[in-house]
């Protein structure tokens, strides 16, 4: 395919839905081949199919990024197939709700195993590859909860702040090598980030949030994504917000 991002290998997580179906898509319509990893292995046959349908060419990873091994596997096997891997897409993540009185604190650890340790394990696979190529871009889908905390965000928004102050320090690092690194941080977006919140009044409340008239489509986040690739090397947006334009607190 043609397009801004044409020839680029991509190698996007959490793609099964939300924020990274959306990108897998935007940036499949820009010209990339793209590998779509996530859990559910019917959900990424399906995104496949739409974006070969499309007449674009993606590859269908399934595994847990919370798995070591599984995230470096997906990476490997993006290179393998392909050659290389100039995009690396962050976007597994899980939100639960709850504050420090009576916390499930298994709930924790899953939370920063998600949205922490998946990212970190993808990044230490594909980095290396980038070094040796000459280049690349990652992308990590962070959150606004990054940008303060909560009463009942503790879990989440202490994950996000973490993943923002590893995804700069990366930033920091590789630079000189002309690896870029981006946050992208998103306010509310139609997705299924509240599904599985645990408490039924945080549950609804987080589904509404999102699904709320004027919330970001996954659309128009991979969208903000092919913009940020798409510009010159020497152009690194480190950091980016997405909001709903109705959203105007700080």
């Amino acid at each position: 395919m043609t397009g801004t991002l044409a020839n680029k290998i991509a190698l996007v997580t959490g793609a099964s839905s939300g924020i990274g179906e959306g990108t897998a898509l935007a940036l499949a319509a820009a010209g990339a081949t793209v590998a779509v990893a996530a859990r559910r292995a019917d959900r990424l046959d399906g995104l496949v199919r739409k974006i070969e349908a499309a007449g674009g060419k993606a590859l269908a990873l399934a595994g847990d990024m919370t798995n070591e091994a599984d995230a470096k596997r997906v990476v490997e096997e993006t290179v393998s197939q392909f050659g290389r891997i100039d995009i690396l897409i962050n976007s597994a993540g899980v939100m639960q709700a709850g504050g420090i009185e009576n916390c499930d604190l298994d709930e924790y650890r899953r939370v920063f195993d998600i949205n922490l340790f998946a990212t970190l394990y993808t990044c230490n696979a594909a980095v290396p590859h980038m070094l040796q190529q000459g280049g690349g871009d990652i992308v990590t889908i962070s959150s606004l909860a990054g940008r303060k905390g909560g009463p009942q965000t503790n879990a989440y928004s202490a994950s996000k702040h973490a993943v923002n102050s590893m995804t700069d320090a990366m930033r920091q690092e590789l630079g000189g090598r002309n690896i870029r690194v981006c946050t992208l941080m998103p306010g509310a977006t139609t997705t299924e980030v509240g599904d599985n919140i645990s408490d039924p009044n945080w549950r609804q409340a987080i589904q509404a949030h999102v699904a709320k008239d004027g919330a970001v489509l996954p659309s128009e986040v991979g969208d903000t994504i092919v913009f940020i690739l798409s510009l010159p090397r020497r152009v690194n947006i480190s950091e980016i917000c997405v909001r709903p334009t109705i959203d105007t607190t700080a």
